[in-house]
């Protein structure tokens, strides 16, 4: 319990340098984005590379695969139930609802919260992994439809995560780890150099963007909110302990950062996506904001319990 709250303060202060700096004129106007682009492009890439590669493969492809799987499933059929069936909202804003209630955040806080708090990196692999392989393509599939009308090419849908570097960077530590090679010292090096920025970077990049953030509630429906809220924050951590403890026989640490990946806050990637596509902006804008803030006292209180 100890050592899960020190490694939940030290990401908080971090955080809190970041917001501090968003509140001086140390930093120019784009300076968030081109952080926060350094860190998902080219750091995380090298975190999970390097993390991955020194692995083992029943780590990766673990329960902890199965159970973000089975909990996103859940958490996203439940609110596409409720919008369609009950509310009839429309498909774009369903699906971008969807995304808020299971997308979770695991760039900006569970590569931190995986690193800090477990003291491994490939706790989240199989969250980033499963999110970008399959929650994001099927999304945008279903936006894709909405916005043209018909049905995108599959060589689209197969070729979008392929493009991604973090996918890129798994799929090599992965390989790397499967046949028991080694990167070369010249590329391990500089790689160990770029990979050790992509924790502060992403906890700093993240506390910029608290500066600013707009009230929840403002242009959305306060309904839509409130269940993506419950989903995420409450749903989601209680059925991946479920299934980690009764179905997958998990437990220790593994169950802990199972249940913990699970609470973390819907991804600002969200409100890109509904940006993008001009589908359910206010309501992914809300869950981001929303979410995050909420996320502290969850976190706090499955690591009091499980810890």
């Amino acid at each position: 319990m100890l050592a899960v709250l020190q490694g939940l303060t030290t990401i908080g202060i971090v955080v809190g340098v970041g917001y501090g700096l968003a509140r001086t004129t140390l930093l120019p106007p784009g300076a968030p984005v081109v952080l926060s682009r350094l860190v998902f492009f080219v750091a995380t890439p090298a975190l999970l590379l390097e993390t991955l590669a020194g692995a083992s493969i029943s780590a990766v492809l673990s329960a902890g695969l199965a159970v973000t799987a089975l909990t996103t499933t859940v958490a996203w059929a439940i609110f596409l139930l409720i919008a369609r069936l009950w509310w009839r909202r429309d498909v774009g804003s369903a699906v971008i609802g969807s995304l808020a209630s299971a997308y979770v955040n695991a760039g900006n806080l569970g590569i931190p919260l995986a690193v800090y708090v477990f003291g491994d990196a490939a706790l989240v692999a199989p969250v980033m992994l499963y999110q970008l392989v399959v929650l994001a393509p099927i999304a945008f599939v279903a936006l894709d439809m909405v916005e043209s009308g018909r049905r995108p090419s599959w060589r689209r849908v197969l070729i979008q995560p392929v493009r991604n570097p973090v996918i890129i960077a798994s799929v090599i530590g992965i390989s790397l780890a499967a046949t028991g090679a080694s990167i070369p010292q010249l590329i391990d090096a500089p790689l160990k150099l770029i990979a050790g920025m992509a924790v502060p970077g992403a906890l700093i990049a993240f506390g910029i963007s608290l500066r600013g953030a707009p009230i929840p509630g403002r242009g959305g429906r306060a309904a839509d909110l409130s269940v993506v809220a419950v989903l995420k924050l409450l749903v989601m951590p209680v059925v991946a302990y479920a299934l980690g403890r009764w179905v997958f026989g998990m437990s220790g640490v593994p169950l802990l950062a199972s249940t913990m990946c699970a609470a973390l806050p819907t991804a600002q990637n969200v409100f890109v996506y509904a940006v993008r596509y001009q589908a359910g902006v206010p309501l992914a804008r809300d869950a981001v904001a929303t979410t995050t803030l909420l996320c502290i006292p969850v976190l706090v209180a499955i690591a009091g319990l499980l810890s």
